[in-house]
């Protein structure tokens, strides 16, 4: 959960519900959850995996499921920027504006 809630300070118009990061709008919605890798061979200081979930609000109001994606990078600034970057090409919309 250390990544969600550093990743609150580049998208300040998510809200962190102690489970993820949800960005909220009358069309969308975006979660962002982390990931732990449970191979403990692999070396520590492995990134989290941050899972994207994108879901469309249908004209009654329900949620259906669209894209999702992992992201595994280890820099915060860089994750953060593709993060943005995927919303926004598949919701079509700036994130800033649209959510």
């Amino acid at each position: 959960m250390e990544t969600l809630t550093l990743l609150q300070d580049y998208f300040p118009m998510a809200v962190f519900t102690g489970k993820c990061l949800v960005f909220i709008s009358e069309d969308w919605r975006v979660e962002l959850t982390e990931h732990k890798d449970s191979d403990f061979t692999r070396a520590e200081g492995t990134p989290s995996v941050i899972r994207l979930k994108i879901f469309k609000r249908t004209l009654e109001g329900d949620l259906i499921p669209g894209h999702y994606e992992d992201f595994q990078i280890a820099s915060l600034g860089m994750l953060a920027e593709q993060i943005e970057k995927y919303v926004q090409l598949a919701i079509g919309a700036n994130l800033r504006e649209s959510i």
